[in-house]
């Protein structure tokens, strides 16, 4: 995933708001309301929104990226 256009607050390389790339994770739990308890790779555990992708269930993979889901995982 790759966004165009001015940045802020870069640093080392790095902006949490424009960073190339979304995180597979895998959802543990789901709150109904928009939020959901996941799982990354390195088995951090973190809420994720989920409200651009509906609704979630535990076993779920979704793309995530600053905290959101961006999509569904195959």
């Amino acid at each position: 995933m790759t966004q165009s256009g001015p940045t802020a607050s870069c640093d080392e390389g790095h902006c949490v708001t424009c960073a190339d790339e979304a995180v597979r994770m895998l959802v543990l739990e789901a709150d109904g309301a928009g939020l959901a308890r996941c799982e990354a790779p390195d088995g951090a555990h973190t809420e994720v929104m989920t409200d651009l992708v509906g609704d979630v269930a535990p076993g779920d993979a979704l793309l995530v990226h600053a905290g959101t889901a961006l999509a569904r995982a195959a």
